[in-house]
């Protein structure tokens, strides 16, 4: 807490709306663990590097400590996981897989056509996931039928 500056980037990003800024120490803080999705979009948020996370059971067993570090010049964020026994073992990841600013806003795009409405892709689908020739479908005699 002592990192945390109050810049409210957490609280802005957070998807359960359980962190808040503490008006007497204008601190951010978690106002309900239990309530957490520990999607680590606060800490990906964070310039300071203040926010600590516990670490989902499949990397980091009970009784360890993570710490994280968000490096916004490198597009990474690191995670160190000292275990019970005093090993530790280092995880590097991106931020984001696309370079910061490169996603148009919906409002950016051209609305989508009558013929674009009535697919079942998603709006600009295809390009953003870098398919060629649109998503691979089924024809109607690939599917099974069941009789009822």
């Amino acid at each position: 807490m002592t990192r945390c500056d109050g810049c409210g980037h957490c609280v802005d990003i957070c998807p359960s709306d359980i962190m808040h800024i503490d008006k007497t120490y204008r601190r951010a803080y978690n106002i309900e663990p239990n309530m957490c999705w520990e999607c680590y979009s606060c800490v990906k948020a964070c310039p300071q590097n203040a926010i600590d996370a516990r670490g989902y059971a499949d990397f980091a067993p009970l009784g360890h400590s993570v710490r994280v570090l968000r490096e916004e010049a490198k597009g990474t964020i690191s995670w160190k996981i000292k275990f019970r026994d005093g090993r530790e073992k280092n995880f590097v990841s991106p931020i984001r897989t696309t370079a910061w600013g490169s996603i148009p806003s919906p409002a950016e795009l051209a609305p989508p056509s009558a013929e674009a409405m009535k697919s079942q892709e998603l709006a600009h689908e295809p390009d953003a996931l870098n398919i060629g020739g649109g998503l691979p479908t089924l024809r109607p005699d690939q599917l099974k039928q069941v009789v009822v």
